[in-house]
């Protein structure tokens, strides 16, 4: 190319075009929505950006996921509605949201009926939940990626009130915010508690208004949702085990090509790994933390009447045709 007929514009621009890395990617091929209940700065927040960072490098950066934190895309209801029409790609909470197509899915997270985590890894793995995904994927269009039970939530479960929790006696008359599913708030009114159903970004003003004077919540999830500023008393109880589904559009999923595909899957397995880390490192400094503030943080409440009295409920749900057949049999097959 003769330079000497060239304008200084012209010039300037083919000085830019020599200056680009021969490896420069273009805009993603495929992009996602993934919606998340939880702030983007917390530790189950950075999980999800270590997702969205592995995909772009798994795919050689021909697929991104664009992440909509703290519910900005709306309440759980709307975004599994999202999510079922494909909207949204991916959406970030319990899979116990997917009973509306398979209502035994709630049973996994059924408060005070496993014995520990070993346990309902067990259960986790059995023939039983398989056929409940494989039954929310037929009619609802969701599945899950990867393995369920990788990504964790928030560590262990812990109560967060106004008044300290020693005992199930302080749970008598306690009004206690729960998400809406209908078995947890059965469980925990036949505890004792006065239930009230609110989303999770509402607790805070809820808990400062006395609208709730306690709530449900992963230990990791306390600080950055700064919910002991108006409840100062944490007691651990673990409720039950959980983790953090990454449910998604079954038709979005099924339909990446082959490499896509994979990508997303290794994104997963990496950001859950990742996530592990993070909780291993964090959430006792995080309790540390708040200790320093003056929270009082309470570990050693005996949980045997809860789970005492929780067997009491499940029986009697059992003689009443309520539980899903096969659940209490894999829970003692697996105990």
């Amino acid at each position: 190319m003769d330079f000497r007929f060239l304008s200084i514009g012209a010039l300037a621009f083919v000085v830019f075009a020599a200056s680009v890395p021969t490896n420069f990617v273009s805009a993603a091929e495929v992009v996602w929505r993934q919606s998340t209940e939880q702030p983007a700065d917390s530790l189950e927040g950075r999980g999800h950006q270590k997702f969205a960072e592995l995909v772009k490098k798994y795919s050689n950066g021909r697929m991104e996921v664009k992440i909509f934190p703290s519910e900005q895309l709306g309440k759980k209801a709307a975004v599994v509605d999202q999510l079922q029409a494909g909207t949204i790609h991916i959406y970030n909470s319990t899979a116990a949201y997917l009973s509306k197509w398979e209502p035994a899915m709630k049973f996994i997270s059924a408060p005070f009926v496993f014995a520990d985590r070993a346990h309902w890894l067990r259960f986790m793995k059995t023939d039983l939940v398989k056929g409940w995904v494989k039954t929310v994927e037929k009619k609802g269009g969701i599945t899950l990626i990867g393995d369920y039970v990788d990504f964790p939530r928030g560590s262990w479960r812990v109560i967060v009130s106004k008044k300290p929790v020693k005992s199930i006696k302080d749970i008598q008359g306690l009004k206690l915010r729960m998400h809406p599913d209908k078995l947890a708030g059965a469980a925990w009114t036949h505890l004792g508690a006065e239930v009230r159903v609110l989303g999770w970004t509402s607790v805070y003003e809820s808990l400062g208004k006395g609208i709730v004077e306690a709530v449900n919540s992963p230990a990791a999830l306390v600080e950055s949702m700064r919910f002991y500023e108006k409840a100062p008393h944490i007691t651990a109880h673990r409720e039950y085990e959980q983790s953090v589904g990454y449910m998604v559009n079954a038709k979005a999923y099924n339909s990446l090509p082959a490499d896509l595909r994979d990508a997303v899957d290794r994104a997963h397995a990496g950001a859950s790994q990742y996530e592990q880390g993070l909780l291993d490192a964090d959430t006792m400094a995080s309790i540390n933390r708040l200790k320093a503030k003056g929270v009082t943080y309470n570990d050693g409440m005996d949980t045997g009447p809860f789970r005492q009295r929780m067997k009491e409920f499940y029986d009697a749900q059992a003689k009443a045709g309520k539980l899903p057949k096969g659940f209490l049999e894999a829970v003692e097959a697996t105990r």
